[in-house]
């Protein structure tokens, strides 16, 4: 990745408008920067949320809080805990987000 931004910036999220996304269960409350082809996500996921497709985006995805579940649409799934990081690749692994009790993540694609 090249990160080509002219200017540092500082993001303060609380100052930062978002949105609410059903999920197939639950929903999301995402916020969202962009900067020079960079997209930055700030999430909180509901308890019992899950996804209403499969996604080839590829991410970065940084659990803030919480556990975060990625379904793979071959099966495997990953466990995120507070503290762990996802990679995935764009048209990589169609993958689903889901949670238990909730998640707090950043996500950068």
């Amino acid at each position: 990745m090249q990160i080509h931004i002219p200017q540092p910036v500082a993001i303060h999220w609380p100052d930062q408008p978002g949105i609410t996304i059903p999920g197939a269960e639950g929903h999301a409350e995402m916020q969202e920067i962009q900067q020079e082809g960079i997209t930055l996500r700030r999430a909180l996921y509901s308890p019992g949320y899950q996804a209403d497709h499969w996604c080839i985006k590829g991410h970065i995805i940084q659990v803030l809080e919480g556990q975060l579940i990625l379904d793979h649409q071959e099966g495997q799934s990953i466990h995120l805990e507070t503290g762990m990081t996802y990679i995935v690749g764009d048209n990589g692994q169609p993958h689903k987000a889901r949670t238990v009790n909730g998640a707090r993540v950043l996500i950068i694609d």
